[in-house]
């Protein structure tokens, strides 16, 4: 194969090489992404501190590849929960600022870092709670088989306004048919319903309804489901 050629078909990770043509594709549009939203990103750190108060970041634990557990990071979209103010639930806590933030996925920006550093795909099932997993199906689970995404399969047919087993369902499809050209349309469809607004918030609720799975399983908590 000539030079070229070889060199095409790889992306650098960390001085590697790395023959992974979505990990490439992650590279070659996430690094730019990344270093082109920090102006934004600071603006936004500056809006939230100074709308919701510190921190500007919302950090949790969410389940990446094989259900191994990584930190993610995005800005917070909610306020502090105050049982005395009535704000306990996420609607209550969600803010008219929180919501353009999730509507316009700004708050999502700060993830990018995790695309890079390959916790996380630009495209992929989006990394929901790590108390979900004993509650997927087999077949459910197998959305852990590749890297979680920014955007998914799912994110362009309905986003939050869909129900759980057609989502899950739409995160095992990806799994099983992803390709490169898959991923450049999921990413063009994003953009589309990001501009459009649609599908932020699931019926009745402020982002997604609690995802059950068994229903013997109650020892449901409250937290943020922002998926």
């Amino acid at each position: 194969m000539p030079p070229c050629a070889s060199l095409s078909a790889h992306a650098w990770s960390g001085g590697r090489v790395v023959a992974d043509p979505k990990r490439a594709l992650d590279l070659v549009l996430g690094v730019p992404a990344l270093v082109l939203s920090l102006p934004v990103q600071a603006v936004v750190a500056l809006a939230v501190r100074w709308r919701l108060g510190s921190p500007a970041l919302f950090r949790q634990q969410r389940p990446g590849l094989h259900g191994e557990p990584f930190t993610m990071m995005k800005f917070r979209t909610m306020v502090d929960p105050d049982p005395g103010r009535g704000l306990v639930t996420d609607e209550e806590r969600l803010t008219t600022f929180g919501s353009f933030l999730r509507s316009t996925s700004l708050d999502e920006l700060p993830a990018l870092v995790h695309v890079v550093r390959g916790q996380m795909s630009l495209v992929g099932p989006r990394p929901l709670l790590l108390r979900y997993l004993d509650r997927y199906s087999p077949e459910q689970a197998r959305r852990h088989e590749v890297r979680p995404g920014l955007t998914g399969l799912a994110q362009v047919n309905g986003r939050n306004a869909t129900t759980w087993e057609r989502r899950l369902a739409l995160d095992v499809e990806y799994v099983d048919t992803h390709s490169i050209r898959l991923d450049l349309r999921i990413i063009r469809d994003t953009v589309m319903a990001v501009v459009r607004r649609r599908g932020v918030s699931g019926e009745g609720t402020a982002t997604m309804t609690e995802f059950i799975g068994d229903p013997r399983v109650s020892d449901l908590t409250e937290g943020d489901t922002h998926a």
